[in-house]
């Protein structure tokens, strides 16, 4: 969908490189304004539900309606089903209903999050969900372990997201402007935050704020920086994709990432390969990916903390040493490796969930024996 964010593009990226290893993938997903099936790169991708999906609630709703249905209609031909977790209650038990062979791709867990805001219990079935998988695909080592505690006799493979190879086609330089690419979401991105922390540090700081994406924050976000008198140093540039995008992660002089949670963080990971240092807060994920040397970490969600950060690395003196390291960091999220290791994930699992007498040995086997 256009606009979606890391999510689908990590579901791009492996499933294109798996149909060019031989598998067949058929992707269901939500409709959306626009939408055909069609297949691309080799993956055939069929939009469920109802209508044009141009309303957010009920192209859901749809989507979550017609699945076991499509599932279902499938079956005959569908060796393996991947339960790829989305918003806003992360996993509908799929084992439950698939009758063949299924393993979760954890790109999303943060049903808690989203019972709070909209006060339903949607993070028992969150936890609920989990229980009813055997094997599991995380995206890092902090969701797995978060998968472990909703579930600890589930198997779980940590496979990370990779870096687009176009992004090495552009030189690193040090540029003027700090950069935010993601989706208008305030509550989960911290773009309020965000906001919070520039209006305290853009007088220490020659560039301005640049915020690349769209989402359903998007007016929200723009009033906010008109009434903090911000918008002579903040400016909008809209859905950025491909080159544009890389080229923006290359001309900026710092990225920042102001996410009150993350599974991953592509756009970290994105940047630190461009050359680009990464500041963001100090949360499970993007801790693993950002190391030190090629970024900096940020006591969670301290917007004066944040505010010195950003005034006083953007004037620091080698950040080209920093970017280098950045790169050499980034060099290990390949996307060809990362779709190998899932090919012999679902292997794997299709072996293990076909015959349910091979077992992988748990933690504590020993001392039960």
């Amino acid at each position: 969908m256009p606009g979606a964010g890391g999510g689908s593009v990590r579901t791009q990226e492996i499933n294109r490189r798996l149909a060019g290893r031989g598998f067949h993938v058929t992707v269901l997903t939500t409709r959306y304004p626009g939408w055909q099936e069609r297949i691309e790169d080799g993956v055939h991708y069929v939009p469920i539900g109802f209508g044009t999906g141009s309303n957010r609630l009920t192209r859901l709703l749809a989507y979550v309606a017609r699945l076991p249905f499509e599932v279902w209609k499938r079956r005959s031909t569908a060796e393996l089903v991947v339960e790829d977790f989305f918003a806003p209650f992360s996993t509908m038990a799929a084992p439950l209903w698939t009758n063949r062979p299924t393993i979760g791709v954890v790109q999303w867990l943060h049903a808690k999050d989203k019972a709070r805001q909209y006060k339903l219990p949607l993070h028992w079935i969150e936890r609920l969900g989990v229980r009813k998988h055997r094997r599991l695909i995380s995206v890092s080592q902090g969701i797995g372990d978060r998968l472990k505690g909703l579930n600890p006799n589930v198997h779980v493979d940590v496979i990370g997201n990779g870096v687009d190879p176009a992004v090495w086609n552009n030189e690193p330089r040090l540029g003027q402007d700090v950069l935010f690419v993601g989706r208008l979401e305030c509550g989960h991105k911290g773009l309020d935050l965000l906001l919070e922390a520039w209006a305290h540090a853009c007088e220490r700081v020659e560039g301005n704020l640049l915020i690349a994406g769209t989402g359903p924050d998007e007016e929200r976000l723009r009033t906010s920086i008109q009434e903090a008198g911000l918008s002579e140093r903040v400016q909008m540039l809209g859905w950025l994709s491909g080159e544009r995008k890389f080229r923006a992660l290359t001309d900026a002089r710092l990225l920042v990432v102001p996410s009150r949670h993350e599974t991953f963080g592509l756009v970290a990971i994105d940047a630190l390969a461009a050359g680009t240092p990464v500041i963001a807060f100090d949360i499970p994920c993007l801790r693993e990916i950002i190391p030190p040397g090629t970024g900096w970490i940020v006591e969670a969600f301290d917007v004066l903390a944040l505010a010195d950060e950003i005034a006083s690395r953007y004037s620091q003196t080698g950040l080209e040493h920093v970017a280098e390291q950045g790169r050499k960091f980034a060099a290990g999220y390949n996307w060809d490796a990362l779709a190998d290791l899932q090919a012999q994930a679902y292997r794997t699992a299709l072996t293990e969930l076909k015959n349910p007498q091979i077992r992988r040995p748990q933690a504590g086997d020993a001392e039960r024996a």
